[in-house]
């Protein structure tokens, strides 16, 4: 029987394990925590799809078309066209699996508009589709874990591929009930570890998602692309924890945004886009909220409470509970944080990474959201690219035995120990990881410039100077310790792709550079070579076959 290893286990892992347990694939489902806890719970406003019933006027077609020009035509169009005709397959599955999505009076599922979108086709379970899909899944996994097809592996971190010539073979998993270190082998594997949240501090996001495995298979030779791609979500409340996320669905449902002028409401983004404005792509949004330097509102308290609470309930909830605001009654105080990763991992159409064998899903993997993502597409192209990667994995003959690894397990269980007595050091590991937040924040922010650039890499060249000099400190996670080089090294790479793109698209935005360039119509590729940094555009798209 074939083997695949699934690294995460929030909707795009459990996705790709269902997939591959239907064709008969074991499959070993790796992650920290239980799938209640990924990130992909945070998942609110909905999914877009075209199915049989839609609004008039709009088709797959124009799903292709918004998606390509939202991403600024970065995308590759083969690819965003099978994710868009895919699309009503994944959303039957979904209510096949128990996903209860939100009807009307009919029966029908109910659509909402969502931002850079020409049509309403974003359907939703309330405004948690995320918890709900996730809850779906986890039943339909359970059954194949029954039958011994799935076997899960909770409290392990990837550490490391086991990769030789061109060709992954397995992974190094680090056991934190054990603190040790094992090896795995298996016909392919697939990352499935989401964005880096971390690596900016405060997000909407997990900071589970931290963007290790992302970094260190960037050092094992694995290419990653479009990573200057980052999107702030206009929308969000701070918190003692992190920043929460005001779902594109309060928009949707007909949300205003407005800054106060001598004691007037301005609706600035209706007064320079029209009655559409506050539905423009989130990138455009952020920098409109970041240029007005006053603090923004976001009014839905017009629907009234009793649609509020039907249509926006954990909306709502969230208020209540962390700024203790009625959304009914009050604006809800709001501005952008970092949200999404348009850039990871670089794959083909077939999600697999220039490794054999080695596939990448969901958000760590750069494929369909081009310079900037629509809301509504982030977790149908998890589950399509999910569906593709398990398609071609089940079509693939068992590999070949695998080589020895066994010195390579000796030298990592070696560096694990080496850190664990390395006490004394002047270098706390979380003085790092914040110096590391600060300095993404403010040197690859919404707008962004090249002193601002090269400052931010100088910073991080010092940081990964002395990285493998750090202090241990038991009260740390041992996975946040030995997680730091690999997670600078993306940030490097995240940088430098910023400064090598001179010109503004999407979520890039380069005051220096404030136009598009139509000669860099392409997707950016960045390789990591002894310690050197080479990029290029994909003019040949190597990435789309």
């Amino acid at each position: 029987m074939k083997n695949a290893i699934v690294i995460g286990s929030g909707i795009a892992g459990m996705t790709c394990a269902v997939r591959l347990a239907e064709s008969s694939t074991h499959v070993t489902l790796v992650s920290p925590f239980p799938s209640e806890r990924s990130q992909s719970v945070m998942a609110a406003g909905g999914i877009n799809g075209v199915l049989d019933e839609h609004e008039e006027g709009d088709s797959v077609a124009c799903h292709i078309e918004d998606t390509l020009r939202g991403g600024s035509f970065i995308a590759g169009e083969n690819a965003v066209t099978g994710l868009c005709e895919g699309a009503r397959d994944i959303i039957k599955h979904l209510e096949k699996i128990g996903t209860v999505f939100s009807v009307d009076e009919d029966g029908n599922l109910r659509r909402r508009a969502f931002g850079g979108q020409s049509h309403r086709r974003t359907y939703y379970c309330g405004s948690a589709t995320g918890k709900h899909i996730v809850s779906a899944l986890v039943m339909e996994l359970r059954r194949y874990e029954a039958c011994g097809l799935v076997e899960r592996k909770l409290w392990s971190c990837f550490h490391s591929a086991l990769i030789k010539d061109g060709v992954c073979y397995g992974v190094i998993l680090y056991d934190e009930t054990k603190g040790t270190l094992v090896s795995l082998t298996a016909d392919a594997v697939v990352m499935a570890v989401g964005g880096q949240n971390a690596m900016f501090g405060k997000t909407t996001g997990s900071t589970q998602c931290d963007g290790y495995s992302a970094g260190k298979l960037f050092t094992q030779g694995v290419e990653l692309k479009n990573l200057e791609f980052i999107q702030y979500h206009p929308t969000t409340i701070e918190t003692k924890q992190k920043r929460m996320l005001i779902s594109e669905a309060v928009r949707g449902e007909g949300g205003r945004l407005f800054y106060v002028e001598n004691g007037e409401r301005v609706y600035f983004m209706e007064e320079k886009y029209g009655p559409r404005g506050n539905l423009m792509t989130r990138d455009v949004i952020s920098r409109e909220i970041d240029a007005v330097d006053k603090d923004v509102f976001l009014d839905i308290s017009f629907l009234g409470e009793k649609e509020i609470k039907s249509r926006l309930p954990e909306v709502r909830e969230l208020c209540l509970k962390y700024i203790n605001l009625d959304i009914s009654k009050e604006a809800i105080p709001v501005a952008p944080s970092v949200h999404f990763f348009m850039g990871g991992i670089a794959v083909h159409m077939n999600h697999e990474t220039n490794v054999k064998n080695l596939f990448a899903v969901g958000e760590c993997a750069s494929m369909y959201h081009g310079a900037n993502r629509l809301g509504g597409n982030s977790l149908l192209s998890a589950q399509y690219g999910a569906v593709i990667a398990a398609k071609e994995i089940a079509t693939r003959a068992s590999s070949a035995e695998a080589p020895d690894f066994s010195a390579q397990l000796a030298d990592e269980t070696e560096a694990l120990r080496k850190l664990r007595n390395n006490t004394g050091s002047r270098f706390p590991a979380t003085y790092i990881r914040d110096m590391l937040a600060d300095t993404m924040r403010e040197d690859l922010g919404i707008s962004r410039n090249e002193t601002a650039l090269k400052k931010g890499i100088e910073a991080i060249d010092y940081y990964l100077s002395v990285a493998d000099n750090i202090n241990y400190d038991s009260s740390v996670p041992m996975h946040e310790l030995y997680s730091l080089g690999a997670i600078l090294s993306l940030a490097r790479a995240t940088l430098t792709c910023a400064l090598e793109r001179r010109e503004s698209r999407g979520a890039h935005y380069r005051e220096d550079y404030p136009d598009k360039d139509d000669g860099a119509q392409w997707a950016t590729i960045i390789s990591y070579d002894g310690g050197k940094y080479r990029v290029y555009l994909d003019k040949e798209k190597r990435y789309e076959s």
